[in-house]
């Protein structure tokens, strides 16, 4: 998920030793501590990498050739003797992925980068392992980055993360919009293309003096193949190497089962032009998922078996996987550690001042109970659980808060589909006790302003959220009776759930089928691949669809195939719904019916 709030959205002592020094720097890069940060056995320990970084520099005084080389000693805390002091890249940087930026808060928000080492000429040869990079970055209120900046510092990388960087920014004002850079500390000529960023509002900033009175807007995606279409964001952990590419791209690699494979996935997919720039556009909050069918100890095809673990040629079992996808993920993207006691945990709540609560939550792995489309009959056992005993309570705890501290909007984004829709049991339909205690918790607690958002189904999907298929509480044609709305939105460029390359009329044929099925679904659609945008002030929100005619290229040739309305107090799609018509897709009702 994207956020864009268009304008519209330690040094405590110098006579540190040249290892501590080095590792401060390597401490700030959070790639390295993130989210292994306070558990030593699991992980990357800086001051291991620093005495490697310190002991290589005897390269540098020996008469050993380092000709083909061009390291230089880093002058930070050690005076005019570099002698004992880390030895870092200087042979040039190439900023693989420019950059991006995540998880904002109301003075700070994370920034991340790659910068992969330039091999000397005429040698292909990359520095020693033991060699970091030096990078640092900047922010700064104007476009042109002139004056000084808000925020600025040095940290390091190395192979040890994929030379990736994510650093945190502080100090800033809340609500306000930032453009920031990195350079080469040893050339700050070479630079970062400049991104874009802003920080959230206050959590007490009144509602309606959010983004400047101005409404704000959050994009959401999900799921993408990288060889089937351009803007190949949120990649499927997956191999796809037998299917073909139909736009003459193919992913590398096989089924992900190590650190070395998810790397090379989330490299691959973020060489999109598409993405490369969405990515610098405004902060980015986001989910995961390990592989396909995942649960908490294991997936379709792989678990902690000796049969599970022969899934990849790598030998490594679903355990090893899911550390390794974790490790991985916390390198390439801009996420928080959201604490040092669970390094699962991703699920996490973002109050944007009084006008909502962007609640995130991890429906495909934290504690999730096996998914009835490997073991069939399991969905209504009333033990079952997608979210675990702990993350369920936070969830529940984390709504009523919400609802208390005056938050207009209750906004949760999460992987799955959650209304019914009589599908697989991969989505909430797969774990319906533990659907039915989170519509409980809303109705007995009186929770307003709900708004759930779905993604992982590639297809569309707009429903009223209430008790499934209970027609003496709810009713579908006026809405009363619903206690929030779910917006699910369809792959960026995944197959559709519907057919591959499925025509809108034969989609349409089969969302009929679905609206008419299911009393909460008021909209399905199931051809297009696109994403939707809310658009969210105190008093109303609006959902847009988007529909790209054509992803086997770059192009803007899309066009809005719905919109909805949800007006503050009222927890349902406004009648008529979507105004009684859509461009694509099938209503459960047309015309004025409801009104």
């Amino acid at each position: 998920m994207m956020i864009n709030f268009p304008v519209f959205l330690l040094l405590t002592f110098f006579h540190f030793t040249s290892c501590r020094a080095t590792t401060v720097l390597l401490d700030r890069n959070l790639a390295y501590g993130s989210p292994f940060s306070g558990h030593t056995q699991s992980a990357i320990d800086t001051r291991e990498i620093a005495k490697r970084h310190i002991a290589h520099a005897r390269r540098q005084t020996s008469t050993e050739d380092a000709s083909p080389f061009v390291d230089k000693h880093y002058p930070t805390f050690y005076g005019g003797d570099f002698s004992n002091s880390p030895t870092i890249w200087k042979g040039g940087l190439n900023f693989t992925h420019s950059g991006t930026l995540g998880d904002p808060f109301n003075t700070s928000v994370l920034l991340w980068t790659r910068a992969v080492p330039v091999s000397p000429s005429n040698t292909t040869q990359l520095p020693d392992q033991s060699v970091p990079a030096c990078l640092s970055f900047a922010i700064y209120t104007s476009l042109d980055l002139e004056g000084e900046p808000i925020d600025t510092g040095e940290a390091f990388t190395s192979y040890d993360v994929d030379w990736t960087l994510k650093v945190e920014a502080t100090g800033l004002t809340p609500d306000t919009k930032y453009f920031f850079q990195f350079s080469d500390c040893t050339n700050s000529s070479s630079v970062s293309p400049v991104g874009t960023t802003r920080t959230l509002p206050s959590p007490d900033t009144p509602a309606e003096e959010v983004n400047g009175g101005n409404p704000i807007t959050l994009a959401v995606f999900s799921c993408s193949q990288y060889q089937a279409g351009k803007h190949g964001g949120i990649f499927e952990p997956r191999c796809y190497t037998d299917l073909e590419p139909s736009i003459g791209r193919q992913t590398l690699g096989r089924e992900l089962a190590t650190v070395h494979d998810y790397r090379q996935r989330l490299n691959q997919y973020r060489t999109d032009e598409g993405l490369l720039a969405a990515h610098l556009s405004g902060p980015w909050i986001t989910v995961w998922f390990v592989a396909d069918q995942s649960w908490k100890a294991g997936t379709a095809d792989s678990n902690d078996s000796a049969i599970g673990c022969e899934f990849s040629p790598s030998g490594a079992c679903f355990t090893d996987r899911k550390l390794a996808a974790v490790r991985a993920y916390h390198e390439w993207m801009p996420i928080r550690q959201v604490t040092v006691d669970d390094k699962l945990r991703i699920w996490r709540n973002f109050e944007i001042g009084k006008l909502l609560d962007l609640t995130m939550l991890d429906t495909r792995q934290y504690d999730r109970d096996i998914t009835d489309v490997i073991i069939n009959t399991l969905a209504a056992y009333p033990n079952r659980s997608l979210m675990g005993i702990e993350q369920e309570k936070w969830f529940f705890n984390t709504l009523s808060q919400s609802q208390d501290r005056g938050a207009a909007w209750r906004v949760v984004g999460q992987q799955i589909v959650f209304t019914q829709l009589n599908e697989s049991g991969d989505a909430w339909d797969g774990y319906r006790a533990n659907r039915e205690r989170v519509l409980g918790y809303l109705y007995e607690n009186k929770i307003n302003n709900t708004i759930v958002l779905s993604g992982d189904s590639h297809a569309n999907w707009a429903s009223d959220l209430a008790h499934p298929n209970d027609s003496t509480t709810y009713d579908p044609l006026t809405g009363q009776g619903a206690i929030g709305v779910e917006f699910a939105g369809t792959a960026v460029t995944s197959d559709s759930s519907f057919g591959t390359d499925i025509s809108p009329a034969a989609a349409d044929v089969k969302s009929q089928q679905y609206v008419a099925a299911n009393l909460d679904l008021q909209w399905s659609e199931g051809s297009y691949r696109g994403f939707f945008t809310l658009v969210i002030g105190p008093e109303v929100l609006n959902a847009t669809y988007y529909a790209m005619k054509n992803i086997t290229f770059a192009n803007l040739d899309g066009f809005a195939s719905a919109n909805f309305v949800v007006k503050a107090g009222e927890n349902k799609i406004s009648r008529p719904v979507a105004g009684g018509s859509t461009l694509a897709g099938a209503l459960k009702f047309n015309g004025t019916e409801g009104h």
